[in-house]
């Protein structure tokens, strides 16, 4: 294993031990937001989530924050934990579109640099059989917000 992949390792067994904005929405206290709640499933391995969107309402609907509940492998919560980091403050189409990138980069289609610490997750797209693991968060997100500009 060469020094990149233990970084790569070390950062997604951080995310996995130590979520970010693990919570519910009960967690996210604020008058001026609507909070929607998405549930996401991949039955291939039984990993679930349930992400929390909290979207601003007095500006262009921003994300103010984003928390998630759930179980599953270290990949689908590390990459759940990365994706409430790099999501807060971004718009609904930044939020889409950075979702595209990542899942571009999952799928092995290249890497846009808006993906930030993100980037760490490329090495996945090699382990095919975990694809549907690092995207479930984000699936579950695009999910949530073409759900609630309906």
């Amino acid at each position: 294993m060469g020094f990149l992949d233990e970084i790569y390792k070390d950062i997604i067994l951080d995310h996995y031990k130590k979520p970010r904005n693990r919570g519910t929405a009960e967690d996210i206290a604020a008058e001026d937001v609507k909070v929607i709640s998405q549930e996401g499933l991949n039955p291939s391995c039984g990993d679930e989530l349930l992400l929390h969107l909290a979207i601003e309402t007095s500006t262009e609907a921003r994300l103010k924050d984003v928390r998630f509940s759930g179980e599953g492998c270290a990949i689908s919560q590390a990459s759940a934990s990365m994706m409430t980091v790099a999501l807060r403050g971004k718009s609904i189409d930044e939020a889409l579109a950075l979702s595209q990138h990542f899942k571009e980069m999952i799928q092995g289609k290249g890497i846009n640099e808006s993906l930030g610490e993100l980037k760490m997750l490329q090495g996945i797209s090699k382990l095919h059989a975990r694809v549907k693991c690092a995207t479930l968060a984000w699936v579950t997100l695009e999910q949530a917000l073409l759900n609630q500009k309906r």
